[in-house]
């Protein structure tokens, strides 16, 4: 299966976006090689702004753009994007009802050499708090294009988790996607692996592979919204197989698990394992290592697939 840069798609669908309608604009905080958006900057350079290393007044000035009509987005580390904007980012922009398109990249285990003070294990817990704020992490190329178009036209603020780096195309390029929305990728009747972002996806994938070898009939689902999560959907293969994980490049507090535990207990309680960072902080290394590190692994989630489903047996 061939691979794609994220970031180079990323970039790319502002680009068009832009030529249709000139109300896209585009705000960076000095990481625009890193962003990959100096294309962006190249074709509209009167619409492309450079905000330095000040992310707080990127996403202010983002918001001021918004009220003028403009419909901007403005990406940085999402260890920035969360922690450092969060204010501007709730009053400002969501707060403020307004249409600003927050972009954090290299979320997770993807900050690899950057370390603990970038590895972001949080943002999706910090985001869920924002009334009406729609959060979402494509896992390919494909889903990246589709829900930033998606987004683009979503009238309210939004928050997506970009992994930069190039992945496995995992959908046909025909493939339609809303938000709010989780696909399912397979089918199963034994257990459901509900996954979100392109690392967890893509080991949800290779889990499915020696599952199915294993003669265990597993569901695996992209839940590239998590907020509004699809509770309909979890419901669903929750009554069908009886028997839930979570895989996530994020703590398991306040991430997909803790949404999908939300549903759950309120709706139809069932047999839960949620696979994740377990309340530490991120260190250096490479994206292999620091899988290994946190279990963020194909193997990982055989194994917990497997003890889940001897605990659904006994009960």
């Amino acid at each position: 299966m061939s691979q794609m840069e994220m970031r180079a798609v990323y970039a790319q669908t502002l680009v068009e976006l832009a030529e249709k309608d000139e109300r896209f604009v585009l705000l960076e905080a000095d990481l625009m090689k890193a962003s990959g958006t100096a294309v962006f900057k190249d074709k509209f350079p009167e619409r492309a702004f450079n905000t330095g290393v000040a992310e707080a007044n990127m996403v202010g000035i983002a918001a001021g753009l918004s009220a003028g009509g403009k419909i901007p987005f403005a990406d940085t580390f999402a260890c920035f994007a969360s922690r450092r904007a969060y204010d501007q980012f709730f009053v400002s922009a969501n707060y403020a009802r307004l249409n600003v398109k927050l972009v954090g990249t290299d979320p997770g285990i993807a900050a690899a050499y950057n370390g603990g003070t970038h590895m972001t294990f949080e943002d999706i817990g910090i985001m869920r708090n924002i009334p009406r704020l729609v959060v979402f992490e494509p896992s390919d190329p494909v889903s990246l294009r589709k829900l930033v178009q998606k987004s683009a036209y979503h009238k309210g603020c939004t928050y997506m988790r970009l992994h930069r780096q190039p992945v496995t195309v995992i959908y046909p390029e025909d493939e339609e996607f809303e938000l709010g929305k989780g696909k399912v990728l397979r089918d199963g009747t034994d257990i459901t692996v509900l996954a979100s972002g392109a690392i967890m996806v893509a080991e949800a994938l290779k889990a499915w592979d020696v599952l199915n070898k294993d003669g265990i009939s597993a569901a695996v689902i992209d839940i590239h919204t998590i907020k509004p999560i699809d509770a309909e959907l979890v419901l669903q293969y929750a009554k069908k197989t009886g028997a839930i994980i979570t895989c996530e490049n994020h703590q398991v507090i306040n991430g997909l698990g803790s949404a999908v535990a939300e549903v759950l207990s309120e709706n139809y309680p069932c047999r839960l394992k949620r696979i994740g960072i377990n309340d530490e902080f991120g260190e250096v290394g490479t994206i292999e290592y620091l899988q290994e590190r946190f279990g963020l692994t194909a193997g990982n989630i055989v194994a917990h697939a497997k003890k889940l489903l001897g605990k659904k047996k006994q009960k």
